[in-house]
């Protein structure tokens, strides 16, 4: 639907609604995707569920480093599949098509590179690096393999993130000059202190396989079930959290990549041997004139997760189910504020040109139904047998997942961080 700022004005605020799913998107390709997953925890698990249900794509093997995940992944998938802890034991079985990847984010580009390597095409979990520097060796490896490399963020691709970049590239909100995004929790499973499986031990664990490449330690099961804790596996609430947002924004507003940041954060409840943050605010300068005010509190669940784009214009609030659309009330002429230096009775002449005027009142409010597009993995599914496009490459995986880095490191350096987005140089 072509839309204009005038049209888009005149209906005065709107809330965008999601509505049933549309039966015209249906899958058109021939042939099963046969997948492989590696990592099958709390994500992982997710991903098995929502793969089967996708058309056209069937599960075959499962790789996790613990064996209570692989027990449950055949609870899932049944017990004919194949399980394994050592990943390229999968990687070389000739009947997967595709993996789906969903580790601590320090596996993911060994994992990924790997994968592309053995002729698989590549979902993976955002973010997709662990660091800035993995992205554009990722991104030259997705193009030289000629695969499918989608990146997990689901609502890259929601119905609701297509309307919302409507209504910008419309004009309804004006200059964009500002945005808000937020995600409060307040909770042990919202601070990643999920609970660790009674079993868990070096028998059941392949602890040495789990670290990699990173400084060796000695066993700590809370660190393979809670590894969000830790700057070594993650990249804290930036990496996790910040990553969705910043995906979303930058398909809204159809930007590449910010040009610095500065960050504050603290830890402020869940003192329990965490390195990260639980609260963190950073603020963003992006080239097409915008700042991007994001945080992270996880020691307040008050405010629910939404992004706010604010224009001189108009204002467009996006949360998980709605779209809501406020234009800006315009003043009127007659300044009462700005008169009160003037002698009186020039004041009472000066007002009085504009007594006939009526004062502007703010628009009323009203639902819009957006269609339920399909989900971010069958996406990826119908680009592997209809030969699309990823609908999440891997430069918009780096952008996205850069982003959240330089927060990071403008956190941990306590300076504004700055780089280049065409050759990922960062200044400090």
């Amino acid at each position: 639907m072509a839309s204009t700022r005038r049209t888009f004005l005149r209906t005065a605020s709107a809330v965008y609604t999601l509505g049933p799913a549309s039966a015209a998107l249906a899958q058109s390709g021939a042939g099963e995707v046969r997948l492989g997953f590696i990592g099958s925890g709390v994500r992982g698990k997710q991903l098995i569920d929502e793969f089967a249900a996708v058309p056209g794509a069937r599960g075959l093997a499962v790789a996790d480093l613990y064996d209570g995940c692989r027990q449950r992944a055949q609870e899932q998938l049944g017990d004919a599949i194949w399980t394994g802890r050592d990943y390229r034991a999968l990687l070389d079985k000739k009947e997967i098509d595709a993996v789906v990847i969903a580790t601590p984010d320090h596996w993911h580009e060994k994992i990924t590179l790997d994968a592309l390597s053995a002729g698989k095409h590549v979902y993976i979990e955002k973010p997709m690096t662990w660091s800035i520097a993995e992205g554009p060796r990722l991104i030259a490896a997705a193009k030289a393999s000629g695969k499918v490399l989608q990146v997990g963020s689901q609502a890259k691709t929601s119905a609701l993130t297509a309307k919302a970049r409507e209504i910008v590239a419309s004009g309804a909100l004006g200059k964009v000059n500002m945005i808000r995004m937020a995600n409060h929790r307040n909770s042990a499973e919202g601070a990643w202190q999920y609970p660790v499986p009674p079993d868990a031990s070096e028998k059941t664990i392949d602890w040495p396989g789990w670290q990699g490449r990173t400084r060796k330690k000695a066993f700590d099961p809370a660190v393979v079930f809670q590894w969000r804790r830790f700057w070594e596996y993650s990249g804290g609430v930036a990496a996790d959290l910040f990553v969705h947002q910043f995906t979303q924004m930058h398909e809204i507003m159809g930007v590449r990549a910010p040009l610095s940041a500065v960050s504050q954060g603290v830890l402020s409840k869940w003192k329990d041997g965490r390195t990260v943050p639980d609260v963190m605010n950073s603020l963003l300068e992006y080239p097409e004139g915008f700042l991007v005010d994001v945080y992270v509190n996880q020691a307040n669940g008050q405010q629910p997760r939404g992004i706010f784009i604010y224009g001189d214009e108009g204002t467009l609030l996006v949360t998980f189910n709605r779209l809501e659309l406020t234009p800006e009330r315009k003043s009127g002429n007659a300044q009462e504020y700005g008169s009160l230096n003037f002698p009186k009775k020039l004041r009472e002449e000066y007002l009085a040109r504009f007594a006939g005027e009526a004062r502007p009142a703010r628009p009323e409010a009203r639902e819009i139904p957006v269609e339920r597009g399909q989900s971010h993995n069958w996406y990826f599914i119908d680009s592997i047998r209809n030969n699309k496009p990823s609908r999440e490459n891997a430069e918009e995986g780096h952008f996205a997942a850069a982003a959240a880095h330089l927060c990071n490191l403008a956190y941990r350096h306590r300076t504004r961080a700055s780089w280049n987005p065409d050759t990922a140089k960062v200044k400090l």
